[in-house]
């Protein structure tokens, strides 16, 4: 009786190298209150940066 290992019992090869088309934006937001600075951060597929940019 042949074995199978839990790796290949899993199904991973549907989306393989999609987080290569994923990039991460990072902006710089100064708050008027206290004058501190945080960061906003967004996941977004890079078809959709330019868009995601003007709109942030």
């Amino acid at each position: 009786m042949a074995k199978v290992s839990k790796n290949a019992k899993v199904d991973r090869g549907k989306n393989v190298g999609e987080s290569k088309n994923m990039v991460k934006i990072i902006k710089a937001v100064k708050s008027t209150k206290s004058g501190a600075y945080t960061f906003r951060e967004k996941v977004v597929h890079k078809d959709l940066l330019q868009d995601t940019l003007k709109n942030l």
